[in-house]
């Protein structure tokens, strides 16, 4: 079963994106903030990983940046989640190091679709 990364720190939506994904078949780690995020993306090895940009102790923009920069796997996908939708965010957001991003409200029952999408996984 694949692993998974969710950095959210808003409960409801963590809580959301977690139980889409198991119900995807994949097994969610979860942090709620960056730092604790780029920790565990350092210690486990994640199929992909989905972040929030607007995070307590360092946006998601940060965050992203920092695990890229450790090289320890510079291919994972990252899927920026953002209430962010204003001109330039998505050239910001891929510069960071993302693969793509969706908006919120997030839409339970075409999330997995969209984050295969941005993955490039047929299921």
């Amino acid at each position: 079963m694949a692993k998974v990364l969710v950095v959210e720190d808003n409960g409801d939506n963590l809580r959301l994106i977690s139980k889409v994904l198991e119900r995807g078949g994949y097994t969610v780690g979860a942090a709620v903030n960056g730092t604790d995020g780029v920790n565990l993306a350092m210690k486990e090895k994640f199929s992909f990983i989905v972040m929030d940009i607007n995070l307590p102790d360092m946006d998601g923009l940060e965050a992203a940046k920092r695990i890229r920069e450790t090289g320890i796997d510079k291919d994972v996908p990252i899927i920026a989640i953002t209430s962010y939708a204003m001109r330039g965010d998505m050239a910001r957001i891929l510069a960071a190091g993302c693969s793509g991003y969706f908006e919120k409200p997030i839409d339970p029952l075409k999330i997995l679709a969209e984050i295969h999408r941005i993955i490039g996984v047929e299921k």
